[in-house]
């Protein structure tokens, strides 16, 4: 028995000893694709799918301009000297405007010696028209002398699973989604009564005017309202206080503060109710 034991132990060390001269150095295709990955905040970064969009949410940003950042990556061995691949804008997929929502895009851009990937920038603005609709720049990158293009059909990796799938698509594009629309940030405790327009809960109905509110009062921002994290429900509530104690001194002194159709702003423990489209009467 022992030396069956004995004989099966020596095979396995040989297996593996072969396995291991086996081995080689990786010498794939030498390319580059957009190697861009987002999906759910409460998993860390290398557990997210990759992508072939960005979004990019100025009212989450709250910039005028931003240097937005895509990431690039290399197949094949890695270098000792530097090597260059191009980008270029994707007017299939484009509805933003040169000159208006972005700067002309750098095309040549460079992997140094010894590197995996870079972050290309793309220069992005705010302008009034993000905040109603939706625009979009699509880039693309290009073969040169250095670099093929490494997945014209990317499959998603099955192992990534903390985010949206994206099935397949084409590493080799990439589009940017840009907005400035404001929409209900996930901790907002508030809306409206079932079967209503009226407000309720402790911060009622969400409007971009009550934002503009509690940032002037209060330094708060969108982003903060992102996560239970940096929005406790014990923070929200002395939010609620001050915020009700100042909309109803502002009641009191004949000077109310009106959402844009009108109505009494509603937060929480003010004494009115507030209906949307039913304007304050005094």
């Amino acid at each position: 028995m022992k030396r069956k034991i004995l004989i099966g132990c020596l095979s396995l060390l040989v297996f593996l000893c072969s396995c291991e001269k086996e081995i080689m150095k990786y010498e794939g295709r030498e390319g580059v694709y957009f190697a861009v990955q987002h999906g759910s905040e409460a998993f860390s970064e290398s557990n997210w799918p990759y992508q072939p969009y960005s979004p990019v949410q100025f009212i989450r940003i709250n910039q005028d301009a931003v240097n937005f950042r895509v990431k690039v990556m290399i197949t094949g061995p890695v270098k000792d000297y530097d090597r260059t691949f191009r980008v270029e804008v994707n007017p299939d997929s484009t509805t933003a405007v040169l000159g208006v929502h972005y700067e002309a895009l750098k095309e040549q851009w460079t992997i140094p010696a010894h590197a995996v990937f870079i972050n290309i920038e793309v220069r992005l603005k705010r302008t009034p028209d993000l905040e109603k609709e939706e625009k979009t720049l699509g880039l693309r990158l290009v073969a040169t002398k250095d670099f093929s293009l490494s997945f014209p059909e990317w499959d998603a990796i099955p192992s990534l699973k903390q985010g949206v799938i994206v099935p397949e698509f084409d590493a080799g594009l990439h589009t940017l989604r840009i907005s400035d629309i404001m929409v209900k940030p996930v901790v907002w405790p508030g809306g409206l009564a079932t079967g209503t327009n009226r407000e309720t809960g402790t911060m009622g109905f969400f409007t971009k005017k009550k934002m503009g509110f509690l940032t002037e009062n209060f330094g708060l921002k969108y982003e903060d309202f992102a996560s239970t994290v940096t929005m406790p429900m014990a923070r929200i509530s002395l939010i609620m206080q001050d915020a009700s104690a100042i909309l109803i001194r502002r009641f009191n002194e004949g000077n109310p503060i009106l959402e844009e159709d009108g109505r009494l702003m509603y937060i929480g423990i003010v004494p009115w109710t507030s209906t949307l489209g039913v304007p304050y009467v005094k």
